[in-house]
């Protein structure tokens, strides 16, 4: 059912960050809902997420976050409520996904239409919420950057987290065979996607090499830190890494650039190395700066695929809880404990 434009009685409920703070000193905002301004629609919020990147973030963590105060949430799904000059009006109604980096966790968000994908009929806002930034990071890595093909072998590190259980499934469903680290409460669950699961409190390289000995096509790993280089070396020849994170370094101090500089060393020292080889740094926002055009096309094609594989049954986005708007802290909390598997959703 298509949702009326913004009225003055609305109200725009969100969630704000104040400064590095423990989940609970999140704070609740009450305001005017935003308008649409040219070019723009407004979003009224059906769900939103808890990333890992908002755990790094309320640490001052994430390497380009902007200064406190700001709103968190790295993407959304929602009806578009209201349109703005030049923007369609026949968006109006329609169910949409967008990625926003922060901003999302939010009753109402005013962004540029030409950021917005649909969200084909069939697919329910938490579930589409949980494939947004997920799924367009796993599709890019598996599809743009290992390019990895039917009978090939990969390892996927946090194979129960967000990206981690999008990314082995859209492995699953192209013919690859996967191993994915998990600690054991979570290998059930893994084996029932086909996924060969390893305790990554084990010595994950032995039990890699005892599975893969000629090393795996691919790997892709979110961990960062000194683990990395145990990574590199599973790789079969003509193989390739895909880095993705630090989480390792999540709870550090200093700098938080350092750990991701440190990162881009390695993979580039890697990548000058004549074994075959192949590092990449994956960074969803790559591009934008430059060719903001090339980007949102490539980024509205492979979420569009993403979604397509969701209404196939191909893949699930797994919801680990639903918590509203206003449980923000304890959502977070939830997330960042490590004991849920899928994406912790919000919802208004």
């Amino acid at each position: 059912m298509a949702s009326l434009p913004a009225s003055p009685s609305q109200e725009l409920v969100e969630v704000v960050l104040p400064g590095a703070v423990e989940p609970e000193g999140l704070q609740l905002r009450h305001g005017t809902v935003p308008a649409a301004g040219p070019g723009q629609v407004v979003i009224a919020m059906e769900a939103t997420g808890v990333s890992f990147a908002e755990q790094q973030m309320r640490r001052g963590r994430y390497y380009d976050q902007p200064p406190f105060p700001f709103v968190p949430g790295y993407d959304l799904v929602g009806t578009v409520q209201d349109t703005g000059p030049g923007a369609d009006p026949a968006l109006r109604g329609r169910r949409v996904a967008v990625l926003l980096k922060t901003g999302g966790w939010a009753s109402h968000v005013a962004v540029d239409a030409a950021d917005v994908v649909p969200v084909p009929d069939g697919l329910g806002a938490a579930e589409a919420e949980t494939l947004v930034v997920n799924g367009i990071t796993a599709w890019q890595m598996l599809h743009r950057k290992a390019r990895v093909r039917r009978g090939g072998t990969v390892l996927v590190h946090g194979a129960n987290g967000g990206v981690g259980s999008v990314l082995v499934q859209l492995a699953r469903s192209a013919g690859a065979t996967v191993i994915g680290t998990a600690s054991p409460r979570h290998h059930d669950a893994l084996r029932a996607l086909g996924v060969t699961p390893v305790d990554y409190h084990d010595d994950v390289p032995a039990r890699v090499r005892e599975l893969a000995p000629g090393g795996v096509d691919a790997v892709f790993d979110h961990i960062g830190g000194p683990g990395i280089t145990g990574s590199w070396r599973l790789l079969a020849p003509g193989g390739t890494l895909v880095s993705y994170g630090s989480a390792a370094t999540r709870d550090d101090q200093g700098s938080k650039q350092l750990p991701v500089l440190k990162l881009l060393g390695r993979v580039w020292l890697w990548n000058t190395l004549p074994n075959g080889r192949h590092a990449y740094f994956f960074n969803i926002w790559a591009g934008r700066a430059l060719a903001t055009g090339r980007f949102r096309a490539r980024l509205r094609a492979d979420l569009t695929e993403v979604f397509a594989a969701a209404r196939r049954g191909e893949i699930t986005g797994q919801i680990a809880a639903r918590l509203p708007l206003a449980r923000a802290a304890e959502a977070l909390r939830l997330a960042e404990s490590g004991t849920v598997a899928g994406k912790v959703v919000l919802t208004p």
